[in-house]
């Protein structure tokens, strides 16, 4: 995946949020790996928060963060998967302007050469919500660091080529505009 050296580079704030029933900053491994790779990469963490498996608070935390200027991603970890707790995907469809199914799609290929059909119990998704991206990420540390170094490393880097999703920021809203 070429990344064009002669392009410059422009930071993302990326904000993270870890859903977990039982986590907490201290035994967060897979918000770690995130929040690591995030600042390495040479984004700015915005944002880290955890909160219970619950669409509500997650809809809420979301929408305060596409509201916020600060905050031009959101990827969340847990919540993803098929059990009754998991509800990350619904929040998310609460939220949603626009799904980029080739997230998803991208990442169980990805998935499936590493877990084999186990992935088909992922629910992972991306969107765009006020000129936001948002992508949830299964719980687990392998499939964070899978997502980030497969596909967002790539995505949320403006000299990626032939494209990215960095380029499209300044075109997310552009129906808003006064016609």
């Amino acid at each position: 995946m070429p990344i064009d050296e002669s392009r410059t580079f422009l930071p993302v704030n990326i904000a993270v949020l870890t859903v977990s029933d039982t986590r907490d900053l201290a035994t967060d491994r897979s918000g770690d790996t995130l929040a690591e790779r995030i600042v390495a990469a040479g984004h700015r963490l915005a944002a880290r928060e955890i909160c219970r498996d619950e669409a509500p608070i997650i809809e809420g935390i979301l929408r305060r963060w596409i509201a916020d200027p600060e905050v031009d991603c959101v990827i969340t970890t847990g919540g993803t998967g098929i059990t009754g707790r998991d509800v990350t995907p619904e929040a998310f469809a609460r939220v949603l302007e626009k799904e980029i199914t080739g997230f998803g799609e991208l990442f169980r290929m990805l998935s499936y050469a590493k877990i084999g059909t186990s992935t088909i119990q992922s629910r992972a998704i991306g969107g765009v919500a006020g000129g936001t991206y948002l992508f949830a990420l299964p719980g687990s540390t392998g499939a964070c660091k899978d997502a980030w170094d497969d596909i967002l490393l790539f995505q949320l880097d403006s000299r990626h080529r032939p494209c990215n999703l960095v380029e499209l920021m300044p075109r997310l809203q552009e129906h808003l505009k006064a016609a």
